[in-house]
This record gives C-alpha cells, structure tokens and sequence, in this order.
C-alpha cells in the first residue's frame, strides 16, 4: 500500500539518517525545509511522486550525497547552482519534471558525477562548456528540453561516456566528430536539426555501440561499409535526413545483423 500526504518535518530530527528512499508512493507537496538537516545523506530517491515546488537550495548543504533522485515529479523553477557543493554527487536524476531555466555552469565541477539525466523538462540555453570537466560521467541524458546552439566539442573528450541522448531539442550545427572516438560509449542519441556530413568511419574504434539514433537531422553524404565493425549494433535509426546510396553489401548488413 503506497504511502499517501506530505514529508512530515520531523523528519529533520533524523540527523543520523543515511539513505532515504520514498520513491513511487503518493507524496505530494513542497519538500519540509527542515530535510536540509540530513546532513548524513547519502543516499536519496523522492522519485515517482507528485512533489511540486521548486527544487530547494538548501539541498547544497547535503555534503554527503552519492544519489539524488527527484524524477517524475512536479517540480519547476531552476537547477540551483548550490547542487556543486555536493562535491560527492554520483548520480543526479532530475527527469520528468517542469524545471526550466539553464543547465548551470557549475554542474561540470562535480568530478565524481557518473550520471546526469535531465531528460523531459523545460531547459532553455545552451549545454554549458563546463560539463567537459566532469570527467566521469556515463551517462548524459538531456533530450526533450529547448537546448539551442552547438554540441560542445568538449563532450568528445568524456572517455568513460557510455550512453550519450541529446534528442528533440533546438540544437543546430553539425555533431562533432570527437563523439565517436569515445571508445566505451553503446547508445549515441543526437535527433533534431543536426547538419553535416555522416561521421565517415563511423563503427572504427567503437567496439560497444549498440544503439545509433541520428534520425530527423539534415546529415547528408553516403555511409560507408565502417558499419559492418559494430558488431554490437542492436539499433540503427537514420530515417528522415539526406543520405544517398547504397552504402552496404550483403554481407556487411548480415555482420550487424547476427
């Protein structure tokens, strides 16, 4: 049976409280101010509720953070920039909100990040330069948002990136070509306004991709027989751009195939 109502304030007395997990009950409201006590958190998953307010500041007193989870629910306003005081923070998960606003500059000062999903809200301005630093991230969710301007180049130089979606936003100019000398990376993910040509040598020097989605771009230009290296390839989405030719034989379609 879920647990139904708000986050009563008491529970900020729980100050030696270490991991915290609420998700997928029937909470709703505005956090109680008096969570910023938790100062022993590590470990914290509000997701699959209907909170709703903005997301608090105060969540940058929380030193001790590995895990925030605050997706699908109802929270607006802006990332706050206190979140880089959270310099432990391995997992941010803000997905399935209305959180508007930019993605801030300091997010790529948390070195310890592995995951950034910010999937599904309402962010305007473009992806911060910044997030090049953030050095171990693997996984960068940012589709369905307002993004505008390039990609950075600096995204190519995230090594240890597995999964990488940039879907349906306004971005414009072409994909850099350092994406695809992440050798570690499965899931590259970049549909909208993408121009250019198609990455020649594509599948060289990515042994694990498993999920190429650059549909609805303009990306023109044939597509070389480099495809037939992924030998991991689940997934080939390249509908609705400007590609011409044959670009496979047989055999190299029956390589990803199997």
């Amino acid at each position: 049976m879920a647990l139904t109502g708000r986050i009563p304030r008491d529970f900020g007395n729980l100050t030696f409280l270490v991991s915290l997990d609420l998700g997928s009950n029937n909470l709703y409201g505005n956090l109680p101010q008096e969570m910023a006590h938790l100062r022993r958190l590590k470990f914290l998953d509000l997701s699959f509720n209907t909170f709703s307010g903005t997301v608090p500041s105060w969540f940058g007193f929380l030193y001790q953070l590995q895990v925030l989870n605050l997706g699908n629910n109802s929270f607006t306003g802006s990332i706050p920039s206190s979140f880089s005081n959270i310099s432990k923070l391995e997992i941010l998960n803000l997905k399935f909100n209305s959180i508007e606003g930019q993605i801030p500059k300091v997010i790529g000062s948390l070195i310890n990040l592995r995951e950034l999903n910010l999937r599904d809200n309402n962010l305007i301005g473009s992806i911060p330069l910044s997030l090049s630093n953030a050095s171990r991230l693997e996984t960068l969710a940012i589709s369905f948002n307002s993004l505008r301007g390039n990609i950075p180049e600096g995204i190519g130089n995230l090594h240890n990136m597995k999964v990488l979606s940039i879907q349906a936003n306004q971005l414009t100019g072409s994909i850099p070509f350092t994406i695809f000398n992440i050798s570690r990376i499965e899931v590259i993910a970049f549909t909208g306004n993408l121009s250019g040509n198609f990455p020649n040598g594509l599948c060289n020097g990515l042994p694990k991709l498993e999920g190429i989605f650059l549909s609805y771009n303009k990306l023109h230009g044939r597509m070389s027989t480099s495809l037939s290296n992924c030998s991991q390839l689940q997934i080939l989405s390249l509908s609705y751009n400007d590609l011409t030719g044959l670009f496979l034989s047989y055999e190299c379609w029956y390589l990803i195939a199997s």
